[in-house]
């Protein structure tokens, strides 16, 4: 991950930089993924739950949505971090991801 630091410009990169890395997990995965806009990934099941992932430039963290709920993850020391429990970002995509039934995926 790239530095991130106070601009608007090294969110955007940093984030894109992420979603970018998460895409070709996904991709390397065989996961059933799309990317309706910039900054957004949504996930399919098969039991037809989503996982929705997207940069929130406002804020400046990483929101993933769920099926067992929602997270922000805030930049922190050259990583991203679950804003309540410190989780980097990886971690807790890896868990939601099998919790869903999407097997394991490798970031």
């Amino acid at each position: 991950m790239t530095p991130i630091e106070s601009s608007e410009a090294d969110f955007n990169r940093a984030a894109g930089a992420t979603l970018a890395h998460i895409e070709q997990a996904l991709e390397a995965a065989d996961l059933d993924f799309e990317t309706p806009a910039d900054g957004i990934i949504e996930v399919e099941f098969e039991d037809g739950s989503k996982l929705i992932i997207n940069r929130h430039g406002v804020a400046r963290e990483i929101w993933v949505a769920a099926r067992s709920g929602g997270f922000h993850f805030k930049p922190q020391n050259g990583d991203w971090v679950d804003t309540k429990d410190g989780t980097p970002l990886y971690t807790k995509l890896t868990a939601l991801v099998a919790a869903q039934g999407g097997g394991t995926i490798q970031l």
